[in-house]
């Protein structure tokens, strides 16, 4: 993770790694259920087993608690993007992987994506604004390099701009993220693909394998 990403404090770094993953755990989940605004640090602090004036120890605000819950759970999916970026594997294979990954990654992270959702609609607009020019930065980077690597191969088709198609491929992704983790969005797929669809996982991912293509493959 960047340097400009880090929000705690030199002393979260030198205290045993199984404490720090606790706490961010914790407030992983006390942020997923109940959002920014409503969130109780001192709640965070008795369920991680420190006091509060630890915690301050470790974090300036709650603000930076929050950054540093999220960019903790988004930094495993950088390294999961960039491998797949980097892989000597034709646009098809790259495209499976990344659709695969954001279905499992989902369905086993589901508090962090609920937490992007709730950045989503987050009433904190400085937050909103830190959090999206960053985090977004990092699959828009990754996007755009592969369909650019994609229409430099032949693979992907040259009428479209990376940038665009990146934007688009984006949404798509977040839309089966959202789908997978989050109430609302659950119910909207089931409206639309069967009350049953999420017993058919390959189902799903040949749907939406399918129609990625179709739009991006030359």
């Amino acid at each position: 993770m960047s340097k400009d990403m880090i929000y705690h404090k030199p002393t979260f770094d030198n205290i045993p790694a199984e404490k720090r993953e606790k706490i961010l755990s914790v407030a992983l989940t006390e942020f997923a259920t109940k959002g920014f605004e409503n969130a109780n640090i001192n709640t965070i602090a008795k369920k991680a087993g420190i006091s509060i004036g630890s915690l301050y120890k470790y974090f300036d605000s709650k603000a930076d608690l929050f950054s540093t819950t999220v960019y903790n759970g988004i930094s495993a999916l950088e390294i999961i993007l960039n491998e797949i970026s980097a892989s000597e594997a034709d646009v098809t294979e790259k495209l499976e992987r990344l659709i695969r990954t954001a279905v499992d990654f989902s369905k086993k992270q589901t508090e962090l994506i609920k937490l992007y959702n709730e950045i989503t609609t987050e009433s904190n607009a400085e937050i909103v604004r830190a959090i999206s020019g960053k985090a977004e930065a990092i699959a828009a980077k990754v996007y755009i390099e592969a369909i650019r690597q994609g229409q430099e191969k032949g693979e992907i088709r040259k009428d479209i701009s990376p940038e665009m198609a990146a934007f688009l491929l984006d949404n798509i992704v977040m839309a089966i993220q959202f789908s997978y983790s989050c109430d609302y969005y659950s119910e909207r797929f089931k409206v639309f693909a069967g009350e049953d669809i999420f017993e058919k996982d390959e189902l799903a991912i040949e749907g939406f394998l399918n129609f990625v293509k179709s739009a991006l493959k030359a």
